[in-house]
């Protein structure tokens, strides 16, 4: 058993520096490749180390974007180290050193001339980019600290609420360098913004709803390994007319798949039905960020 999950955190190790370095690379490709071409703004503070380059400019200086994404993160990890766990805040760093790497040595051509483009497809990869970290249990640091603490207590996501602090960067973008780009900016923002919410869902709930004859052991084994309440009623088989149990529970989505599993190896013949909860109410234990 010891040696099995040992086995496993060496396996979500290699997962999250997977996902930290295609994030890493593909965040360094997307500032490249459609942003910096369309003269766009991105999110967070990387978004704030573009707006400062381009204000030094107006000067006849230069800031690089790559450092300016450190020294604007550096101190907001210090602090969010004590909130979040260290280990997750060591890997968003780590993704945040290799952007600022990537950006730094890697190369990469603009592919449309058409601004409008640039702006979908950018928008997109680089809300995949994010999301690829937050799976990874990482992050793309900045922001993404704020938004993790806070929808952690929360219980929800509150990605339109960074869309709504990037809008404020963004027109303060437009008073200095011409509102076109701002609101194309903005676009970027919102299709980046969806496309995080598409594949990032931690803070999305379903209710599980059990049929099982093993009624016993399968919330033996539940409970032992999940810190969410489940409920057990009795029931008739409308076909067998055997004695049965109906359980029910809400959980996380992203636990989904391993509670299955797990309910699965106590009673190969379950049946789950699994349904969205809109609106949960009550006591519900949410997994710290690690």
């Amino acid at each position: 058993m010891i040696a099995k999950y040992k086995h496993n955190v060496v396996v979500r190790r290699m997962i999250t520096i997977v996902a930290v370095i295609a994030s890493a690379l593909l965040q360094a490709f997307v500032i490249q490749t459609f942003i910096r071409p369309a003269n766009l703004l991105s999110s967070g503070f990387t978004g704030v180390a573009i707006l400062i380059d381009d204000i030094a400019s107006l000067y006849g200086r230069s800031f690089s974007t790559s450092l300016g994404m450190l020294a604007l993160n550096i101190p907001v990890a210090i602090l969010c180290s004590r909130s979040i766990s260290v280990r997750f805040t060591f890997y968003s760093m780590l993704q945040v050193f290799l952007a600022s790497f990537f950006l730094k040595v890697c190369r990469f051509s603009p592919l449309f001339d058409d601004i409008l483009l640039n702006v979908i497809f950018g928008g997109f990869l680089y809300g995949l980019a994010i999301a690829i970290a937050l799976r990874g249990n990482a992050s793309t640091g900045g922001t993404d600290f704020i938004a993790l603490y806070v929808s952690n207590k929360m219980g929800r996501s509150i990605w339109e609420y960074v869309f709504a602090g990037n809008v404020v960067i963004l027109c303060i973008f437009g008073y200095l360098f011409g509102w076109m780009y701002a609101g194309y900016s903005i676009l970027f923002q919102f299709i980046s913004t969806k496309a995080i919410s598409a594949f990032h869902h931690r803070y999305e709930r379903v209710t599980l709803q059990i049929t099982t004859t093993k009624a016993e052991e399968v919330i033996k084994a539940y409970v032992a390994q999940y810190r969410h309440g489940i409920s057990c009623v009795d029931a008739v088989g409308g076909y067998s007319h055997k004695k049965m149990y109906l359980l029910h529970t809400v959980v996380s989505s992203y636990e989904v798949s391993d509670i299955v599993a797990l309910m699965h190896s106590q009673d190969p013949h379950i049946i789950i039905n699994m349904i969205k909860t809109e609106n949960f109410y009550g006591g519900f234990y949410q997994a710290p960020i690690e």
